[in-house]
């Protein structure tokens, strides 16, 4: 019951978030393509790979593997997952397409591929410094 919490208030507080986030951004830059869903999943990617080995490097300093699990389930499934949002960048790419705006569609599907991969990446290279 408490993993259930944990996410479910880690999720909402990414989902606050990523309203913020995406809000301010599209305020910012209007036009074709969507910067502000963009972001948070690069961001979102780059943070999971920080928090995966976050939970390693915790429990090599002797935090109890019931709380570095917890946490890890807070920060990685509910901050980031309720953070990033796939969905929203696909019906994104879609609605490019079916406007006729085929490479801002390609763009944003195929960037979001790669950027966020490449973020994920990164991110679990910089957590394993703390590892």
């Amino acid at each position: 019951m408490i993993e259930l919490l944990v996410v479910t208030v880690g999720g909402g507080v990414g989902a606050a978030a990523r309203f913020v986030v995406d809000g301010e951004i599209r305020t910012r830059h209007s036009g074709g393509f969507p910067w502000g869903t963009f972001v948070v999943n690069v961001v979102g990617s780059f943070l999971i790979g920080v928090f995966s080995t976050l939970f390693f490097a915790l429990l090599h300093r002797g935090v109890p593997g019931d709380l570095a699990h917890l946490l890890q389930l807070a920060l990685t499934v509910g901050l980031c997952g309720g953070f990033t949002t796939f969905s929203t960048a696909t019906v994104e790419s879609v609605r490019l397409a079916r406007s006729g705006r085929l490479r801002l569609a390609l763009a944003n599907a195929l960037g979001t591929l790669a950027v966020t991969v490449t973020a994920a990446g990164l991110g679990l290279a910089v957590g394993g410094l703390f590892y």
